[in-house]
């Protein structure tokens, strides 16, 4: 669950400061994502919705991930990832879109094994971050490892994103201006 000091809750945060949204696709994670935004409270302010995408053909058809890629790797992909925070920006008329998707077990998916998991965060400029993990554990400990790694990604991403711009802004060499 969410505490004060959570990936989930800095996140909202920082989001919340920029009067900017948050929309969640999730496969693996079955709305665990959104579960633990909407655990912290205030989180309505920033987040517009999640789409749960268990099925590939709703990875294609909801989210606009690409059904060539999608036959050609399967769903486990770190670019389906992409495409489908990507896609979850655009439905849902969010700034920033996260996504996951992997393998929680019992069997191997698309010739990955159980553990492999793919997390994307997406944000408003276009740039994004995939990351594969490589994740231990039965089914409910992967699902929740995967929550933790997708919400810990998007505050890495907002934060490196608020120091770029904070370099933009005061010149980038990180000393005070005369």
């Amino acid at each position: 669950m969410s505490g004060p000091g959570s990936a989930a809750a800095g996140a909202l945060e920082v989001l919340a400061g920029r009067r900017q949204s948050l929309a969640v696709a999730e496969s693996l994670t079955g709305g665990l994502v959104a579960g633990e935004l909407t655990a912290v409270p205030g989180a309505s302010r920033v987040l517009r919705g999640s789409v749960t995408a268990y099925a590939t053909e709703l990875k294609r058809e909801l989210l606009g991930v690409d059904g060539a890629l999608l036959a050609a790797r399967g769903a486990v992909d770190g670019e389906v990832a992409r495409q489908m925070a990507r896609g979850v920006r655009r439905v849902l008329g969010a700034d920033w879109g996260i996504a996951t998707t992997g393998v929680a077990g019992p069997e191997p998916q698309d010739g990955q094994p159980v553990g492999t998991v793919y997390v994307a965060v997406q944000g408003p400029d276009g740039d994004g971050e995939v990351r594969r993990l490589a994740l231990a554990g039965d089914r409910d400990r992967i699902r929740r490892d995967s929550v933790q790694a997708v919400l810990a990604l998007l505050l890495s991403e907002l934060t490196e994103n608020a120091r770029a711009q904070d370099t933009e802004q005061h010149g980038g060499n990180g000393c005070l201006q005369p």
